[in-house]
């Protein structure tokens, strides 16, 4: 069967075929730039080629995966054992399990001449660390990475390399017992370089630590090299301390195989860093192992799909400079696990997954669904996406990495559907690789800036566009639009409102308007797919009353002073100060200070304001005059003014009103394009056209 005779939602459907596919020979979790490399190549090959759906094709890639799957378990690459975890001493921490007595007593001492008994904190108001400890500082701490493993200690890895411990990629430093805010305690978890250009090394982690690691004999003949202090086993259980100011390295012999090394961070003066310089038959076997997993990539991509070199030229466009701008913001986002501020949401929702990830691999699904909270404070579904995650791709950022890779390809779809290819394509790369967005509302940079630091509002927003593409019928499908396209659309919307919840004023009424499209048609089993997609929301409420018998629909602190800052009485009290001339009441210069604030969008830019403002109006335009505009973009603009609502009436968060602004450029831009400057640039560029040559006889 040829591709141009399947519909839409089999061709998407083998498209996930063939990454499960990949994802199987790349195996789980996928935490290494390399690997990850080789997925975000595959996914776009798969997406703009053609599959080939010869039945033997199948069937040879299924073995395929299977093939490089069992060369992997069965031929692995040497693996050393690791356990890590932070060090604070407390009543039990004496007796912490793998940690040797000589290890803890060294510990100890070193943890007693950097933080002085007399001079500790120990107020819990302040979230000090001593009141907080638990048994979670005991033993090795917990590592997605080792969640497929089943490592003895904390993970098993390939190899060691690190300048400082940050780039160690340690998931216990965001633990939800350490979120503390700055300046609470008298341990400090890291610090920032905020110098623009440092890029590579802009966190330093300052939190007391301990790597143990143990190599297996395939490592003899390596060498380990650091800076710091290392105690170092030898027989007997007997360490020796090594203390390097400066990078020095010592060969792995065969009588240290099995043996224990133990990495210490805890003096501040002797900052840790570590590299492991490997044997060339451990090279060998790595790049058996690399090796192994590039060919068969490759070989499914061949065998299964079909693409011309030059539909790859845009997406690559696109991911070359979307990977740009992450870097310039927060490299550590590209494959590794920068700590996560105390008392900001990210560190909330990480702390939340971490525990659900546990939850699930203890066998306890209640209390992983449960969530860490019985009624939901704020941003329900986030925690769940990051505990996906953590299974995915262990403990990185790559999972929330490729949401915001996906972010350029969602806005270039939403905007080529209701402008020509030229104005999408220049209104997109506009988007990702300059700042003018800012200046109107809505720019890629921030969507990274937020992601970078953990927040919830970047996935919740690009949920709702991955959902409004896939609902919105493309030009030629109006008259019969899909049936399946529309019930996961409508799922997308629901799940990035589970997210986000200060979305659903605009996921409802795009719902409420394409159901009532669908039935307007006659197409009602459109209508019942996305009912049925959408009504997958109620888990949110279903939550709080099975857990907290409550009847808070999403979160909690939706109606909470700090949040809506502004609610609808406080204006309807600015309208009677008004009537009765109060111009200068509180009530009247508050709705002032909140309409500007609003309309100077998430950059804050006051000057744009009369810009902003021109733009709403277009939104009023299309959606209540605009006869001869799109349907769909009119329900667009009707969704996007009725969210402008959360900008007048809730808190002064650029993030809260992201995809408000990027909904709204492109109603206004559709706009300027069909009844303004489109028509006068074109012309213009009549009149000034050169006249053509008249061909002689």
């Amino acid at each position: 069967m040829s591709e141009q005779s399947q519909s839409a939602s089999a061709i998407v459907a083998e498209k996930i075929a063939v990454l499960a596919l990949v994802v199987a020979a790349i195996g789980l979790p996928i935490n290494d730039l390399t690997d990850y490399a080789m997925l975000l190549v595959a996914t776009l090959v798969v997406c703009v080629g053609t599959l080939k759906a010869l039945p033997s094709r199948w069937i040879a890639a299924l073995a395929l995966a299977l093939a490089v799957a069992a060369g992997h378990i069965l031929l692995p690459a040497p693996r050393i054992d690791e356990g890590h975890n932070v060090f604070l001493p407390g009543p039990k921490a004496a007796s912490t399990p793998g940690l040797p007595r000589a290890v803890f007593d060294f510990l100890d001492r070193q943890f007693a001449e950097q933080y002085p008994p007399e001079k500790r904190c120990d107020d819990q108001s302040r979230g000090c660390w001593r009141p907080a400890r638990s048994a979670a500082q005991d033993g090795f701490g917990f590592s997605s990475d080792g969640i497929f493993d089943h490592a003895a200690w904390s993970r098993r890895v390939t190899g060691i390399r690190f300048s400082d411990p940050v780039h160690a990629r340690l998931g216990i430093v965001n633990e939800k017992i350490y979120n503390w805010s700055p300046n609470a305690s008298d341990i400090e978890r890291f610090t920032r370089d905020k110098r623009s250009l440092n890029l590579f090394d802009r966190y330093q982690l300052r939190f007391p630590l301990y790597i143990m690691y143990r190599f297996p004999a395939a490592f003899v003949g390596s060498t380990l090299c650091w800076r710091g202090d290392v105690l170092w086993e030898t027989e007997g259980e007997h360490f020796d301390a090594l203390s390097h100011a400066d990078m020095a390295c010592r060969a792995i012999a065969p009588a240290d195989a099995g043996r224990r090394i133990v990495a210490v961070a805890i003096r501040l003066d002797h900052p840790l860093a570590m590299t492991l310089v490997p044997s060339w038959t451990v090279r060998l076997r790595d790049a058996f192992a690399t090796g192994l997993t590039l060919a068969g990539v490759l070989g499914l991509l061949g065998l299964l799909v079909r693409v011309a070199p030059r539909r790859l030229v845009w997406p690559v466009v696109l991911v070359g400079v979307s990977l740009v701008v992450v870097a310039a913001i927060d490299i550590n986002f590209i494959g590794g696990y920068r700590p996560l501020d105390g008392g900001d949401d990210g560190m909330t929702y990480e702390g939340y997954a971490r525990d659900i990830v546990r939850f699930m691999l203890a066998g306890d699904i209640v209390s992983a669904l449960r969530g860490d909270e019985a009624t939901y404070y704020f941003t329900p579904g986030f925690r769940y996406v990051r505990a996906f995650e953590r299974f995915a791709f262990g403990d990185t950022y790559l999972g929330y990495l490729s949401l915001i890779l996906a972010l350029p390809f969602l806005v270039d779809a939403l905007f080529r559907r209701f402008l020509p290819d030229r104005w999408a394509s220049f209104v997109t790369l506009a988007f990702v690789a300059t700042p003018i967005g800012a200046l109107f509302g809505s720019a890629f940079l921030y969507y990274v800036k937020w992601a970078a630091r953990g927040f919830a509002d970047p996935c919740g927003y690009i949920l709702l566009l991955a959902g409004m593409v896939a609902l919105i019928p493309r030009a030629d499908e109006v008259d019969h639009p899909p049936v399946a396209p529309a019930f996961f659309g409508a799922l997308l919307m629901a799940l990035g409102t589970f997210v986000r919840p200060n979305v659903v004023l605009a996921s409802g009424v795009m719902v409420l308007g394409a159901v009532a499209f669908a039935v307007r048609q006659r197409a009602f089993a459109r209508a019942g797919a996305i009912l049925a997609g959408f009504a997958t929301l109620a888990v949110s409420p279903l939550h709080n009353w099975v857990f907290g018998h409550s009847l808070v629909p999403f979160a909690d602190i939706v109606s909470q002073p700090q949040t809506l800052v502004m609610p609808p009485s406080k204006y309807f009290a600015a309208a009677y100060d008004l009537l009765h001339l109060d111009l200068a009441s509180g009530h009247v210069v508050a709705a002032v200070e909140k309409i500007a604030w609003w309309l100077s969008g998430p950059g804050n830019f006051y000057l744009t304001i009369p810009l902003n403002a021109a733009a709403v109006a277009s939104l009023v335009w299309v959606g209540f005059f605009g006869s001869r505009f799109d349907s769909w973009l009119r329900l667009i603009a009707l969704a996007t003014l009725l969210e402008h609502g959360t900008g007048a009436t809730y808190a002064n968060w650029d993030r809260y009103h992201l995809v408000t602004w990027l909904l709204t450029a492109l109603v206004a831009i559709v706009w300027l394009h069909q009844s303004g400057i489109g028509n006068r640039l074109s012309g213009i560029g009549k009149r000034f056209r050169p006249p053509m040559p008249v061909r002689q006889s």
